[in-house]
């Protein structure tokens, strides 16, 4: 379709029809990602002058419908520029499968892989992965979505193993944002082994200042200024100086898990930033662990969202990853998870 303004440009009109991927969204955060090589400027400016929706103007925090048109008049030639092309990546999968339905999978991440990339590893990270994945399933095609691509809700450092939650559609992806921060409806547990025979079950509660330079956490009393940071400990099995713990996180913070149990003396086996660096050596020297032992192995689903209902009660483990055993039972002995 063309559209003539009053000064006789020719401009191409583009009609976007909302699909169930780009439903309840803002107008301005939806056209960030359609148009998403344009400068945040070009974008509202846009939606000052170039856009309508249902053929009216609107504002950006309009909130999109399914079934909505939006209108766009924008040179053919300058919005291919703006648009990124969503190329799929071919990478060897890695992960396992813990779960998966319609709207959810979950991954079970293995040693050494990011969740999402970064400036050194742009391609083989398991957000990647679990979309080549889903492509070659036919449960997603970035041909015909607009914007929507699989996302994980919660991460885990690259040398933190376990449970990454995947939806597989953007009302998925927009509900369990919420719910991943919403305390009682996912119990997230982790299992590590510290330094330090821990008596009892702990309760902490604190706040933690980050170091964005050296990417670290410093611990501060719950009186102070900083984010709150709450976790739970019950250790399953002590022995000789050393304790196989279940960790559940209230709160989710960086190296949260690491940096409370060290400020309580106990820290993780291995960590090289919270670490005892005597610990740490002998564990390098018996086993050449490096780094901490810390998995993600269990997801308990409490009362979830009118949708989700089907996941109420239900838990879902990560199985404990052959080193960790390994490092555990000549530490600790045999248990049974």
């Amino acid at each position: 379709m063309l559209y003539v303004c009053a000064c006789c440009i020719i401009l191409s009109m583009i009609k976007v029809i909302i699909g169930v991927n780009e439903q309840n969204q803002r107008l301005d955060k939806f056209l960030r990602k359609y148009l998403g090589n344009a400068p945040l400027s070009y974008v509202y400016k846009a939606i000052r002058k170039d856009v309508k929706v249902n053929g009216r103007r609107s504002h950006e925090d309009c909130i999109l419908k399914e079934g909505d048109e939006l209108s766009l008049y924008i040179p053919e030639a300058e919005l291919a520029g703006m648009r990124r092309e969503r190329r799929p990546v071919r990478v060897r999968r890695q992960f396992g499968i813990a779960y998966e339905d319609k709207n959810l999978l979950v991954a079970e991440k293995p040693f050494g892989l990011l969740t999402h990339g970064d400036k050194n590893e742009k391609k083989n990270h398991l957000t990647n992965q679990v979309i080549d994945y889903l492509i070659q399933n036919g449960d997603y095609d970035p041909r015909i979505e607009k914007t929507f691509v699989p996302a994980p809700v919660n991460r885990l450092d690259r040398n933190t193993t376990g449970l990454v939650i995947f939806c597989k559609n953007y009302v998925t992806l927009q509900t369990f944002n919420r719910v991943i921060r919403e305390r009682g409806i996912i119990r997230k547990c982790y299992l590590t082994i510290t330094s330090g025979e821990i008596p009892g079950e702990l309760h902490l509660f604190d706040r933690m200042i980050k170091n964005e330079a050296t990417n670290t956490i410093r611990v501060v009393d719950s009186a102070a200024e900083g984010k709150t940071m709450e976790t739970m400990v019950r250790p399953l099995f002590t022995g000789g100086g050393y304790t196989l713990a279940e960790v559940e996180l209230v709160t989710g913070r960086t190296h949260q898990i690491r940096a409370h149990l060290a400020k309580e003396g106990y820290p993780l086996i291995g960590d090289p930033k919270y670490g005892d660096p005597a610990v740490n050596k002998e564990m390098k020297r018996r086993f050449g662990l490096t780094t901490q032992l810390l998995h993600a192995y269990s997801l308990d689903f409490g009362q979830c969202p009118p949708g989700y209902e089907y996941l109420d009660g239900k838990t879902i483990r990560a199985e404990v990853p052959e080193t960790f055993k390994k490092v555990q039972e000549e530490l600790i002995g045999k248990v049974n998870y």
